[in-house]
């Protein structure tokens, strides 16, 4: 690595959230494309892995869940050469908030079954989209406990 140039990946989250038979998704628009993907985002200072899932979850789609295991963690470097790191998490939903607005690019919050997901592959925002439901379907579960916070 060319020891000017610092590296630094994206730390992302993304929530798994299943609810009769299908998983709560988000329509984006990025570069003036309509794309799905898992509600996710960044990581920001001072909230560990887990808050910054729930948090995201209820920014872009109104819901409230509760999350109960790690998914996988996930590597990915973008056309363009961006790295991510995504740490992606199984949860169920609470309770939806319909009046509250969700953040900018996000068309809207839908439901989607895994079979209606994977038709539309063309469609999501990475490759990741899939990877993890994948793993999901495939019951990869991991303690939430296994990310330790230290203080």
């Amino acid at each position: 690595m060319n020891a000017s140039r610092t590296w630094h990946p994206h730390v992302t989250v993304a929530s798994l959230v299943a609810r009769d038979g299908q998983l709560l998704l988000v329509e984006e628009r990025i570069d003036g494309r309509l794309v799905l993907n898992q509600p996710a985002g960044h990581l920001e200072p001072g909230e560990s892995l887990a808050q910054a899932a729930v948090r995201e979850t209820l920014e872009e789609t109104g819901w409230h869940i509760r999350l109960h295991a790690l998914v996988g963690m996930y590597q990915w470097t973008a056309p363009g050469g961006r790295h991510y790191l995504r740490f992606a998490f199984a949860g169920e939903a609470l309770h939806h908030d319909p009046e509250r607005p969700l953040d900018a690019g996000i068309e809207r919050a839908l439901w989607l079954t895994p079979d209606a997901l994977q038709a539309q592959a063309a469609r999501h925002r990475s490759p990741m989209v899939w990877r993890t439901v994948a793993d999901w379907q495939a019951g990869r579960r991991c303690p939430l406990e296994l990310l330790g916070q230290v203080e």
